[in-house]
């Protein structure tokens, strides 16, 4: 890590979103309390950061040793813990845990070799304090501008995009050098350059913490984005339900401003660029290009026919381009060190890095990036530490709520934007979340149809009915009423859907659908034909039995029913009135003999 002080030690805290709601601002308080009550603020600097991913471990620090550059990290810190961490100095402070360097991070891009992380999109983020202009630039913040505006020209630095293979990061993996291309093209004189960061994938918060822990690598992304086109306005779209990431930006955009980074005549070269920030409502659908250009024209958020292309005619009828946080996240770097460099990184026909968001049935959930063609088994077993209680693993649904699930079986197979597609689901945004045996795939399936139904603009009839009535028959077979013909039909809606939505919400809305049926057709014959639901999540296909050989007549099942649906005399059998019964499980958790089967 570049130095980013003086200090003989620094303390960089989390201070990202997910970390201030683990309570790391006493923690942060704590340290500062103690560094100043022990008059050691000339040696010991804190450091205020983003997201550092370890969601598994937070509230988390990193304490550094700058005359070394060695590093401890520490997870689950509390506030009373300060005082030995500021003791132990960069020793291991004893009784705290300590985080292994292998589930983190290289220390920058350059280290991406034999690595099962590396750091490219998040270089910075959890490194600096992304409130100081300063701290970027000493990590080589604006040295990419720089050499775009005066080693450059706007051809070449497209060129540099298209040859590094670039795909976009927002799920649709289109290349990012001929989206460029295609606005520079095209001849006016107002241009746009559009930032997506309308991250709306349930679970997912990938592009929050690059814009909460490094929103200077966004703003300089843009900036030569705008070069290269021949655009001078740019704008953020940002969901409102992001406040911290909103703040940070705008102290970033002001310090851009005052540093010449943004505005007129940026470091005198006489290339004029503007970025404004302009709020989202949280609908799932303005993630899709037009339907969020419509967003910020103030009309309401629907996609439209394309062609025409944004890059052709965009914002105001004007050529745009707009890209998602991670993709402009990795464009710094692709400048500074050349496409040659990001083409040795990935996979062949997808080089570079994934921000994925861990989550699920997993021991160590949190934020990695990984290189492409990584395994989903070293994700989940190397990176994730495996299974909670170490259950069998099921399914993994990659690509938010419009991806698919793939099996065990597949977790071998190099994970890539068309790997991912062949098994029926997609690289996405980058939600990862895993299933274990305790999961229904149908009630899964259901679970991810419910929000796609929710979050559909209602525009295009295939997206607005079909979508409704494959939820319908999915609640029918959790219910127990399914009937001959449903899957049949259900496959049959899916495909009609996905040929004929007008955008991608439509399109992809039935994978989760398609994918389980494809790999966990079972388990929908057995909630048809045999009103069974192996994993005991669908409640009307499941009742509950008190052993009458092994009940003590105890009461505490009865004590602790919600609905009052247990009876029984002290010391003898009880027994359960099914019509009663919400299915809630709490007698199961609590009874102490094993006495209560769920069947």
């Amino acid at each position: 890590m570049q130095k980013t002080s003086q200090s003989e030690i620094s303390i960089l805290v989390s201070m990202g979103t997910c970390g201030l709601a683990a309570g790391t601002e006493p923690v942060y308080n704590s340290l500062k309390n103690e560094i100043r009550n022990r008059n050691l603020a000339t040696k010991i600097e804190i450091i205020e950061t983003g997201c550092m991913g370890l969601c598994h471990s937070e509230p988390s620090i990193e304490v550094i040793d700058n005359r070394t550059a060695k590093s401890i990290i520490y997870g689950d810190v509390k506030g009373s813990d300060a005082s030995k961490i500021i003791e132990s100095g960069t020793a291991k402070a004893a009784g705290i845990k300590v985080i292994e360097r292998g589930w983190y991070y290289p220390e920058d891009e350059n280290n991406t070799k034999n690595v099962l992380q590396a750091r490219i999109a998040l270089r910075n983020t959890g490194r600096i304090n992304p409130k100081k202009i300063e701290h970027y630039i000493v990590r080589s913040g604006y040295q990419a501008l720089k050499k775009a505006l005066f080693q450059m020209t706007p051809a070449e630095v497209i060129s540099e995009i298209r040859k590094s293979g670039l795909r976009g990061r927002g799920g649709g993996g289109f290349s990012t050098g001929r989206k460029w291309s295609f606005a520079a093209a095209e001849k006016s004189n107002t241009k746009y350059v559009i930032c997506n960061a309308d991250e709306g994938d349930p679970g997912a918060f990938m592009d929050r913490a690059v814009l909460e822990g490094d929103p200077h690598s966004i703003l300089e992304a843009m900036t030569i984005a705008g070069y290269a086109i021949g655009a001078t306005n740019g704008i953020i779209y940002v969901r409102a339900e992001y406040p911290l990431a909103i703040k940070r930006l705008q102290n970033a955009i002001t310090q851009g401003q005052a540093n010449n980074f943004l505005g007129n005549n940026i470091l005198d070269s006489s290339f004029n660029f503007n970025i404004e920030i302009r709020y989202g409502a949280g609908a799932f659908v303005c993630g899709e290009e037009t339907a969020l250009i419509h967003s910020i024209e103030g009309l309401r958020g629907t996609p439209t026919f394309r062609p025409p292309f944004p890059a052709v005619s965009g914002l105001w009828k004007k050529p745009t381009i707009v890209n998602n946080v991670e993709t402009f996240a990795n464009i710094c770097a692709i400048i500074r060190k050349g496409a040659e460099w990001f083409n040795k990184i990935g996979a062949e026909n997808s080089p570079g890095t994934k921000v994925f968001a861990l989550a699920g049935k997993i021991k160590k959930v949190g934020l990695i990036e990984v290189p492409i063609g990584i395994s989903m088994r070293d994700i989940i077993y190397k990176i994730g530490d495996g299974i909670c209680d170490n259950k069998k693993l099921k399914a993994v649904q990659a690509g938010g709520p419009s991806g698919g699930c793939i099996t065990a079986d597949h977790i071998d197979i190099p994970i890539n934007y068309d790997t991912l597609k062949s098994l029926g689901s997609m690289m996405g945004s980058g939600g990862i979340i895993v299933m274990d045996e305790d999961n229904c795939m149908v009630n899964i399936a259901k679970f991810f149809l419910e929000f796609t139904v929710e979050e559909s603009c209602g525009k295009c009839t295939p997206c607005r009915i079909g979508g409704k009535q494959m939820l319908m028959i999915l609640k029918r077979f959790t219910e127990g009423k399914g009937k001959k013909g449903d899957i049949k039909q259900l496959h049959h809606l899916a495909k009609v859907i996905k040929s004929t939505s007008l955008c991608g919400l439509g399109m992809t809305a039935p994978n989760p659908v398609l994918s389980t049926l494809r790999y966990f057709s079972e388990e929908y014959r057995e909630h048809i034909y045999d009103k069974k639901c192996r994993a005991g999540k669908c409640s009307s296909l499941i009742a509950y039995l008190i052993d009458s050989d092994k009940c003590v007549g105890c009461g505490i099942c009865a004590k602790i029913c919600p609905v009052n649906c247990i009876s029984g005399e002290p010391k003898e059998s009880h027994i359960i009135d099914d019509d009663k019964c919400i299915k809630c499980g709490q007698c199961i958790n609590k009874c102490r003999f094993n006495a209560i089967n769920k069947i």
